[in-house]
């Protein structure tokens, strides 16, 4: 994947991509690349399981900084707040959208969400190329009032490291392109903006249908901030699997095809999802608890489709929500 991603880039900052339609295959394909190391290299690196040695594990996150994004501000929202609060409105960022999308039945209603499952994919398709300008820096700050990054200078250390690495970023991804690459400046841009549109679309489908899905739930903490029942379950309620049986496609994915492993199990390297999959859904049944899945992707994609469709027709459920971020930071 690092290769996929690079290997293209490298040709085109050498200078000899003259035409814009292999500027384009290029650039789309760096794309592809980049959506494997977020979901195949940095997903478990930040997570600590891609090694049993932290130091690789480490290193092998900053590939989150190296694609343009940031690994301090994806462990917060991923690690903290998504596998901590899965599918709880107001707490889960991978479903705290813009005004524009609805992904929660607790969610605000407005007229636009009735069409949202046709134009979120140019959405989905948009969430990187944000991600890498201004996601960052707004994140970082809201994480900080949030209770987070609350030592010494650390809020304004992780800042200069946001603007740095994205200053690397934007330098051998697109500026060096402008000045070597002999093909009109709107042309490189669009080609790259082509690239991220791949990698968002790619990774933003992979995320979010594992979660919005017409049997997964969306709970709602009590007046006094609790969830009712326990942290497994919730994950097993909240969470759904999909093409169990594709060998390449789970490595295409780095694993995410297992969600619910994933969930219950973040420290455990997605090599070992298959295997560890039988014995969840085994355990599951045991013990009448639910474990969603889907047969294949296309089914999953349709399912997250009606899913949108209906978030976008049902009114709004009130909820109250009051939970303390500051001491699940450390989970």
């Amino acid at each position: 994947m690092l290769t996929f991603f690079f290997a293209p880039l490298i040709i085109i900052n050498i200078g000899l991509v003259a035409s814009q339609w292999l500027l384009f295959v290029l650039y789309i394909t760096s794309g592809i690349g980049m959506a494997g190391i977020g979901m195949g290299i940095m997903h478990d690196a930040i997570h600590g399981s891609y090694s049993k040695h932290q130091k690789v594990n480490k290193y092998l996150g900053y590939t989150m900084n190296l694609i343009g994004a940031n690994a301090t501000v994806w462990k917060i929202q991923h690690n903290v707040l998504h596998h901590t609060y899965t599918n709880i409105e107001g707490a889960d960022d991978d479903i705290n959208a813009p005004f524009f999308l609805r992904f929660s039945p607790h969610a605000k209603k407005n007229k636009l969400h009735r069409f949202q499952h046709l134009y979120v994919w140019f959405f989905y398709g948009l969430s990187t190329i944000s991600w890498v300008t201004a996601k960052d820096f707004i994140r970082l700050a809201r994480y900080r009032k949030m209770g987070f990054l609350d030592k010494k200078n650390e809020f304004r250390n992780e800042l200069i490291k946001i603007a740095a690495w994205k200053l690397f970023y934007y330098t051998y991804a697109l500026v060096i392109p402008l000045f070597l690459v002999p093909l009109a400046p709107w042309i490189i841009i669009l080609a790259f903006l082509s690239m991220h549109f791949v990698t968002g679309l790619l990774i933003s489908i992979v995320f979010q249908v594992a979660h919005i899905m017409p049997d997964t739930e969306f709970p709602l903490p009590d007046d006094d901030g609790m969830v009712a029942g326990d942290w497994s379950a919730h994950q097993l309620a909240t969470t759904t699997n999909f093409s169990p049986n594709s060998s390449f496609f789970s490595w295409l994915i780095g694993g995410l095809n297992y969600q619910i492993e994933h969930h219950l199990l973040p420290n455990i390297c997605h090599v070992h999802y298959k295997k560890i999959s039988g014995i969840v859904a085994d355990t599951a049944r045991e013990y009448g608890m639910p474990y969603h899945t889907k047969v294949n992707f296309l089914s999953a994609v349709k399912d997250h489709v009606k899913t949108l469709h209906k978030l976008g027709k049902i009114q709004s459920i009130p909820m109250q929500l009051e939970l303390n971020f500051k001491n699940s930071k450390e989970q």
